[in-house]
């Protein structure tokens, strides 16, 4: 699992084609060092006919995004910040950066 960015966070693309845009991420692919995240890097795959959907076409849906251009959303200010960990209570933490709110 990724240290920093983990499912169900809401996170700032700062680069490509999707930049400025904000999701959820639905799902952190570790070994590759990306994640999906909802409704960013939308791409159109093609379907031939099957019985799940007998008429086929064409599908959008999210592709894999490089962690390393998204940013975590400061949970107070709602602005993309960069993401620190620490101890507390012998647990480690998230927190945001910009203003020490603590990421759940």
């Amino acid at each position: 699992m990724s240290k920093y960015i983990k499912k169900g966070d809401i996170v700032f693309v700062n680069t490509g084609e999707d930049k400025g845009k904000t999701g959820r991420v639905l799902q952190v692919l570790v070994k590759k060092g990306r994640a999906i995240v909802e409704g960013v890097n939308m791409v159109s795959k093609h379907t031939k006919p099957s019985a799940k959907s007998p008429q086929g076409g064409i599908i959008k849906k999210e592709a894999s995004i490089h962690l390393s251009n998204l940013n975590l959303l400061d949970p107070k200010s709602g602005k993309p910040t960069r993401l620190g960990r620490r101890k507390e209570k012998e647990v480690m933490i998230r927190y945001a950066k910009r203003s020490g709110e603590v990421i759940k």
